[in-house]
C-alpha cells in the first residue's frame, strides 16, 4: 500500500471514530439540568363497616391498625368516600387520623370498584419523588465543541432534594398552608410560653438517675 492510500485510510478511520463519538458529546448548552424530579402518587384503599353512629364496632381499631401498618406520615392525604353521607362516619375517621397527626382532605380520588352498602372507603394517597435515569452518563465523550453540560449534571442535587423533601407534592406547587402542621407547632409553642420560668421550677428537664454510670 502506498503512502497516499495509507493517509486516506487514516483520515477515514479518524473521521469514523469522530462520528462514532458524537453520540456521547454533551449538547445541553443551558444552565438547566435535564434530570428533574418526578412525583408519582399511589392510592391505597380500605373499606370499613358503618352504622348510624359512624363506624361499626371494632372498625376504628381496625382502621388504626391499618394506619400503623401503612406507617402514615406527613405528606400523606386521607380521604373518606361514604355513599351514605353520614357526617358521623367522617367524624369517626377524623378522630383516628388525628392520633397520627393527620387531617382529612376534602373529596376523594377515584378508586377501582364500588363501595358496597353499609361500607365506607378510606383512601390513603401517598406521593413519591425521584429522578428517573440517574446517574446519567450518556455524554461520555471528552469532545465538547458546544461547551455543553454533562448529561449527569443535576443528578446528585435533584436526587438528594427528592429524597429529603418531607412532602413530595411541594415540588409541584410549593408548600401550602398546612393546618395540621400549624396546629402541632402552635401546641408546642403555647406549652413553652405557658410554662413557668425555670427559676420557679418550670421548663426543667426531668431528673435522671446516675446509678450504673
Amino acid at each position: 500500500m502506498n503512502t497516499s492510500k495509507i493517509a486516506l485510510c487514516t483520515a477515514a478511520l479518524s473521521l469514523g471514530l469522530a462520528l462514532a463519538g458524537c453520540g456521547g458529546v454533551p449538547t445541553n448548552r443551558s444552565m438547566n439540568s435535564v434530570n428533574q424530579p418526578v412525583v408519582e402518587k399511589v392510592n391505597y384503599a380500605l373499606d370499613v363497616g358503618t352504622d348510624g353512629g359512624g363506624l361499626a364496632y371494632g372498625e376504628q381499631s381496625r382502621l388504626a391498625g391499618w394506619f400503623e401498618a401503612m406507617t402514615v406520615k406527613y405528606g400523606d392525604r386521607i380521604y373518606v368516600e361514604d355513599p351514605g353521607g353520614n357526617p358521623a362516619t367522617r367524624s369517626a375517621v377524623e378522630s383516628v387520623a388525628a392520633r397520627f397527626g393527620l387531617l382529612l382532605s376534602e373529596g376523594a380520588p377515584a378508586t377501582d370498584g364500588y363501595v358496597a352498602q353499609g361500607k365506607a372507603r378510606i383512601v390513603l394517597v401517598r406521593s413519591k419523588a425521584y429522578v428517573p435515569g440517574c446517574p446519567n452518563w450518556a455524554s461520555n465523550s471528552d469532545f465538547n465543541p458546544a461547551n455543553g453540560l454533562s448529561s449527569n449534571y443535576g443528578c446528585a442535587t435533584n436526587s438528594n432534594l427528592a429524597a429529603m423533601v418531607a412532602n413530595p407534592e411541594d415540588l409541584l406547587h410549593g408548600a401550602t398552608n398546612d393546618t395540621g402542621v400549624s396546629v402541632r407547632s402552635a401546641k408546642a409553642i403555647e406549652a413553652y410560653r405557658a410554662a413557668d420560668p425555670s427559676g420557679k421550677g418550670g421548663g426543667q428537664l426531668p431528673s435522671t438517675s446516675s446509678k450504673g454510670d
